[in-house]
């Protein structure tokens, strides 16, 4: 695609705080003609406002002073990088779900792994279609919505007490013998899902398309080495998830 020669500058704070009601989306990329028509085509005709950022640290400074709903990040930033920012925002209890869509010029698989493994909900390669990245930047939004209002049908439905598990999903609490375990976005959502269906099996493919939705660039790998992480990270509740070689993974009581 061609790259509009249309720059924009930060959002007008006062402009942010009449327009509370809208859904905030902050864009960090240090290029700006390329951060204003992401600017442009996420908000043309819908209810999204945008906020810009050149640098890393601008980006923490942003999310400190207003949490957004939603954050598409450059990977190449002045002063902290992406992969930086994202962890960062990853291991703070106020933003570790808010989900990240990382936008970058590295198009190697190993960084798309990487981005995903340190938390982003989504990797996309620039050049990109603006269609595209709206499109995606919608659907995240939309599984956020849906997750959020799972709530309504109780607490009970969303707290798991095992042996050595206690996974409070409306709390974003997850710990094991008693101590806190610090999961990424996407292993929180992984759990999740595999204790919601618990005792059945469900394939990779099935993972994707629930936790991932249906990203083509991201490989059913991708299961696996997050599966590996989640079990590493649980310690003795790692037994409960199971390997059903040849069909997927199950989460046993």
């Amino acid at each position: 695609m061609q790259y509009s020669s249309e720059s924009s500058s930060v959002s007008d704070p006062r402009m942010i705080a009449r327009t509370t009601a809208r859904t905030h989306v902050l864009v960090v990329d240090d290029e700006q003609d390329i951060a204003g028509l992401i600017k442009h085509g996420l908000e043309k005709g819908s209810d999204i406002e945008v906020e810009i950022v050149g640098t890393g640290d601008g980006a923490l400074k942003a999310v400190n002073e207003r949490t957004p709903d939603l954050i598409v990040l450059d990977l190449n930033l002045p002063v902290l990088s992406g992969l930086e920012v994202c962890r960062i925002l990853r291991s703070r209890p106020n933003t570790a779900t808010v989900p990240i869509i990382m936008l970058t010029a590295r198009t190697s698989e190993s960084d798309r792994v990487t981005g995903l493994d340190v938390g982003a909900d989504d990797y996309i390669t620039k050049p990109f279609s603006l269609r595209e990245l709206a499109a995606r930047v919608r659907a995240v939004l939309r599984r956020g919505r849906t997750e959020s209002g799972n709530g309504a049908r109780g607490a009970e439905a969303f707290v798991y007490r095992g042996k050595h598990l206690v996974a409070d999903f409306d709390a974003v609490s997850v710990r094991v013998d008693g101590g806190q375990v610090r999961l990424t976005r996407r292993e929180f959502e992984l759990l999740r899902y595999l204790v919601e269906n618990r005792n059945r099996v469900i394939s990779r493919d099935r993972l994707l398309e629930r936790v991932w939705g249906w990203d083509d660039s991201v490989e059913t790998r991708s299961v696996d080495v997050h599966i590996g992480r989640l079990r590493s990270k649980l310690g003795s509740a790692s037994r409960q998830i199971e390997t059903v070689i040849g069909l997927g993974y199950r989460f046993i009581d």
